[in-house]
């Protein structure tokens, strides 16, 4: 099939390049000349696993191609994907600018009938909203459908190649029979393509990332109250995992949720509630938990050192939101060290994939270290902040011999305290009894 996709950020150029890899002629369009010729030229603008190497197959044979020209995309694409994006806007809600403003320049473009879908995370009722303003400049048959993504960063070719489900808003029948045709390569093993209503389509994105949000802030409030009481997470979450009603998945303590979705999903979920005048009570309590769990690692810090932290150096590891990433937005990593430095530490910070987004985006005056034991020297403390395999199993004797004081502070949990113990180190973590050495 002939696809179009408008938008190359990370939903965008993950859809294009995995709907050619199934064998659809893809166009991605994009307004920056700076990342077009990159991506002409063969370089992927984002880390994802398995990513690259798609791409590169698919450039080579054809099948996906690269313009700034939005009449190119509509008049080659039998279907054409907003993959827009949506910021939030100071009060919480999603900015539709841009999804409305491509919506009202394919008006004018539109020659004959194409599937126009909503790929981007948007508030319900958005694609009516589309909709009209297509219909502002055309009396061209069309059809806009929403097509939620449920891509986890660090496994977005995965989870788009082999979905556990679909998820296709439309009432159309003439869009439906176009989306069925799209997906079947994708669904081989029986996995579900679900079709509904668009607002029920919208509702689902949200719901969904906002569940999981919830999860995670409900084991991170169960994790501060075992430090409380003395009970173990770690042993809670076990119990409680294995009831398949609960389930094993989004139950790990830390320092809070961050990323480019789950933040401004539950947001914009509750600033919708709002205006249909209903009040979110959960949501906004999963707001200020996910706020306040971010402070928790500083908390330790300071109490540790009595509260003066000034002229201390401290060493952070991982600065993206999550493993397998270099997405750094919402990272609780930032906001862990805007606090070390406003209380007058210093900050050296390693990270596999996210040194340069950090030196990019940030604005934070930290140094960087080359490697993990390169950045631990005369550290008076480890903070471990994002979960990488490769942080699992340092050599803890060379970790002691480097460091100032031997101090960590474990957001994510990531060693078993049973072989921490005798260890030499001071080491503490989220909802689980604090090793001294």
């Amino acid at each position: 099939m002939k696809i179009s996709v408008i938008g190359t950020g990370y939903v965008g150029l993950v859809t294009g390049v995995c709907f050619a890899e199934s064998g659809n002629q893809v166009i991605c369009v994009d307004n920056d000349p700076e990342k077009l010729t990159k991506l002409r030229a063969g370089q992927v603008p984002i880390y994802e696993p398995g990513l690259e190497t798609l791409f590169e197959r698919n450039l080579k044979e054809g099948r996906i191609h690269f313009t700034d020209s939005l009449a190119d995309a509509v008049h080659h694409a039998e279907i054409i994907f907003l993959a827009l994006p949506t910021p939030p806007m100071e009060d919480g809600s999603a900015d539709l600018k841009y999804v409305l403003g491509v919506a009202g320049e394919m008006g004018k473009l539109l020659k004959e009938y194409r599937v126009i879908v909503n790929k981007s995370t948007v508030p319900v009722g958005t694609a009516d909203l589309v909709t009209a303003k297509i219909k502002e400049n055309t009396q061209v048959e069309f059809d806009v459908v929403s097509n939620p993504e449920f891509l986890r960063e660090g496994f977005a070719v995965e989870d788009f190649m082999k979905p556990e489900r679909v998820v296709v808003g439309t009432t159309s029948e003439k869009a439906r029979k176009q989306m069925d045709k799209l997906y079947k390569p994708f669904l081989l093993s029986g996995n579900p393509l679900i079709f509904m209503d668009e607002r029920s389509s919208e509702l689902t994105k949200y719901a969904a990332n906002s569940f999981l949000a919830t999860k995670i802030t409900f084991m991170n409030e169960i994790a501060n109250l075992c430090e409380k009481v003395g009970a173990d997470v770690d042993m809670v979450r076990k119990g409680i995992g294995s009831d398949t009603r609960i389930g094993k998945r989004f139950l790990f303590p830390g320092v809070g949720y961050g990323g480019s979705c789950f933040p401004k999903d539950v947001s914009a979920l509750f600033k919708t509630s709002r205006q249909y005048e209903y009040a979110f009570r959960l949501l906004d309590a999963v707001m200020a938990v996910n706020e306040d769990q971010k402070e928790v690692l500083v908390d330790k810090v300071l109490n540790y050192f009595g509260g003066d932290i000034s002229g201390k150096k401290f060493a952070i590891w991982g600065l993206a939101f999550k493993p397998n990433t270099d997405d750094i937005r919402e990272a609780p990593a930032l906001k862990i060290i805007a606090r070390l430095l406003e209380a007058g530490a210093s900050v050296t910070a390693f990270d596999p994939e996210a040194i340069e987004n950090v030196k990019r985006y940030s604005g934070l005056s930290i140094s960087y270290g080359e490697s993990l034991m390169d950045t631990v020297d005369h550290a008076d403390a480890l903070l471990i902040v994002t979960e990488w395999a490769e942080f699992r199993n340092p050599e803890f004797e060379e970790l002691k011999s480097r460091m100032k004081s031997p101090v960590i502070f474990d957001g994510r949990n990531i060693f078993d305290l049973t072989d921490m113990e005798g260890k030499g180190f001071y080491y503490a973590s989220i909802g689980r009894k604090t090793i001294t050495a």
